[in-house]
């Protein structure tokens, strides 16, 4: 029985690798640069990419992918934004794959674009797993989960090109030991980009939003 799980999940895997390379390929061809933002629920995604579209937009041409189990609630916050918003529902699912990406670019004018921002189902697991076609991905760590989580999960953060330290402000009122979570992200990561956010008090952002920039102007 293990046996047959490992061969299906290859399975699915490879299936998915390849229209990920058709996804990439389509992005390379119309100039685009995707970021796969991950993180859990909670960690503040959504309200990270709000305060990130007010200092981008005007600057990048921008959309995104929001991907959730139900519900459009976070894609009608991003809409206010200004951007144009396409909602994916996995109905259970606990992250997006190269499929569902490359349907929703159907709706999309890519040729309009300099950056696609796909916020990834809320979940610290299964989408480090599928590459969905992206240039890089980016993993937001909220204070209040804990700084154990780099270790726990050690994938996801080894697949980011930055993490997001999010909701800053609440260090003090937390158990949080921000030079050991550094340690863990380095240790696995020596490369990672590290911020340290607030998005109520606007810490580290405009950091963030120029680093983002960065990886997206050629």
């Amino acid at each position: 029985m293990i046996e047959l799980e490992i061969k299906l999940m290859k399975n699915i895997l490879g299936a998915n690798d390849e229209i990920a390379a058709l996804n990439r390929k389509l992005f390379a061809e119309r100039g685009v640069a995707v970021m796969n933002l991950m993180g859990s629920p909670g960690s503040g995604k959504t309200t990270l990419l709000e305060q990130t579209l007010r200092r981008i937009v005007g600057r990048l041409r921008v959309a995104v992918i929001e991907g959730d189990l139900f519900t459009a609630k976070d894609a009608e916050r991003i809409e206010r934004a200004g951007v144009d918003v396409i909602q994916i529902n996995t109905a259970g699912g606990c992250h997006l794959d190269a499929a569902m990406i490359q349907r929703a670019c159907m709706s999309l004018n890519l040729d309009a674009l300099d950056l696609l921002i796909v916020e990834n189902v809320g979940n610290l697991v299964c989408p480090a797993e599928f590459d969905i076609g992206e240039n890089f991905k980016a993993v937001v760590l909220s204070i209040t989960e804990g700084d154990d989580k780099p270790l726990k999960y050690p994938l996801i953060f080894k697949e980011s090109a930055a993490v997001v330290l999010n909701k800053i402000d609440l260090l003090e009122f937390t158990n949080f030991d921000l030079p050991s979570a550094r340690q863990d992200l380095t240790t696995l990561h020596p490369t990672i980009k590290i911020f340290e956010t607030s998005c109520t008090r606007g810490d580290g952002l405009d950091d963030w939003a120029a680093w983002l920039i960065g990886r997206t102007v050629r």
